[in-house]
């Protein structure tokens, strides 16, 4: 097997795993933090979603399984119960393909399930737990679940632990395992409460940052001026021109999404809608609609989007831009996924330029465009108009000096003050090439 995962120690058995997965190359985070969690040190690594971070940790994870022995060894918790249930598919895969149903014991412990059955099942304890911080820790304290043999702790998606007010349970959790445990923390950014909780558990970690996420070669960024329309118009002549795979349109919060879910919907889109305000069960069904390709468009909040993985996304649509630079980055992130090709689509205000102009600095190239019939257009920046008109010359100024201000505003009183303007500039210009 020619493969650069030779290169780690791995032991026989995971390198036919990696063969049957597929996987040719370690990817940037793979290729920094699996040596180091093979040695058993701690880590932190920041990267984008779709950068290969959850195989980072499983592969190494899965190298140091004891079959001998009974107890969990390894407890990996992410955000949403969508989350867990995503990375225990991963698992589950790991331990088929590995041809060792028999002996690797793995268990998902989410909310939205009958506790009994799970205590039953427990009572054979497994090697690996995969779940949400809230029924983990729910299941230790009714002393169904222990995790002081526990030699290893992931915390998925930090941040957006910390953002749906989680990271408290992780620490609880944390508090009732062994001192020693080995902590591998993944997460897009790290807000600085989160550098308290590092402090508290992690001494001298790995901290692996992968930065390549701005412009990736297969990545296109359009930006489209919102102006006078409304952006369901937008996004309605947007869907005759790029017949997406599936693409997620991002708002800015939950009313947001459930008033464009509607517009489009009413328009004719196949549209999905996912966002936290959603009942369990509901976010359930879409995502299970979302799997069975029901849908070529889904309407999705910041969120939501961060604690699924969505398969298959094409294009990213930005009905509103975002107020900050990651959450652009996390949402784009979304396509453009392996190595596949992705559009990112904007619709942007006049208030968005300054964002914009961030992204930029940092690497990024927009195209400006509009649709029009289905058509893609040219389109100059919406600040271009005014980057000239502020570059005004000395006989614009002049000029404008010379103009009489009428006593009473009347309507239209801009437009002749105006053309006043314009008239007195050619007189000026005559002048000065006449003395010339």
């Amino acid at each position: 097997m020619n493969n650069k995962f030779n290169e780690f120690a791995f032991q026989p058995i995971l390198l036919d795993v990696i063969e049957k997965l597929g996987f040719k190359q370690p990817t940037e985070i793979q290729q920094k933090v699996i040596p180091a969690i093979l040695k058993g040190k701690s880590v932190i690594g920041q990267s984008h979603t779709g950068s290969g971070k959850t195989h980072a940790y499983l592969l190494p994870l899965f190298n140091q399984i004891d079959a001998s022995k009974r107890g969990v060894q390894f407890v990996i918790t992410a955000p949403t119960r969508e989350l867990a249930t995503q990375i225990f598919d991963e698992v589950k895969k790991v331990i088929t393909y590995a041809e060792m149903e028999q002996t690797w014991k793995a268990k998902l412990l989410v909310g939205g399930t009958d506790k009994q059955k799970m205590i039953d099942k427990l009572k054979e304890p497994p090697q690996i737990v995969v779940g949400t911080p809230g029924r983990i820790l729910d299941l230790v304290k009714s002393e169904a679940l222990s995790l002081i043999t526990a030699k290893s702790f992931v915390v998925d998606e930090a941040d957006l632990m910390l953002d749906l007010g989680f990271i408290q349970e992780v620490d609880q959790l944390l508090v009732r395992c062994n001192q020693e445990i080995q902590l591998l923390v993944y997460s897009a950014t790290i807000p600085q409460r989160l550098e308290h909780f590092f402090k508290k558990y992690l001494e001298n970690p790995l901290h692996v940052k992968i930065d390549d996420r701005l412009s990736p070669e297969t990545m296109e960024h359009r930006l489209i001026a919102v102006r006078h329309r409304k952006e369901a118009d937008i996004i309605l002549e947007l869907s005759k021109a790029i017949q997406p795979y599936l693409a997620i349109i991002f708002t800015n919060g939950k009313e947001k999404a459930n008033v464009l879910a509607d517009e489009l919907l009413q328009k004719g889109l196949e549209v999905g809608l996912i966002h936290g305000g959603l009942t369990p069960r509901e976010r359930k069904r879409v995502l299970k609609d979302i799997q069975n390709l029901r849908y070529q468009y889904i309407v999705a909040t910041d969120l939501a989007a961060r604690g699924i993985d969505i398969k298959g996304v094409s294009h990213v649509i930005n009905a509103q831009i975002p107020k900050e630079e990651d959450f652009y980055i996390h949402r784009v992130g979304r396509t453009a996924r392996a190595g596949m090709e992705g559009t990112a689509i904007s619709l942007y205000h006049e208030d968005d330029l300054q964002l914009i102009q961030k992204l930029e600095q940092k690497g990024l190239q927009f195209t400006f465009s509009d649709i029009k019939n289905g058509q893609w257009q040219e389109a100059k920046p919406w600040n271009e108009r005014n980057l000239r008109t502020n570059v005004t010359t000395e006989v614009e100024k002049e000029a404008w000096k010379q103009v009489r201000k009428p006593k009473k505003v009347k309507p239209g009183y801009k437009k002749k003050m105006k053309k006043q303007q314009e008239s007195i500039k050619r007189q000026i210009t005559k002048k000065t090439k006449y003395k010339k």
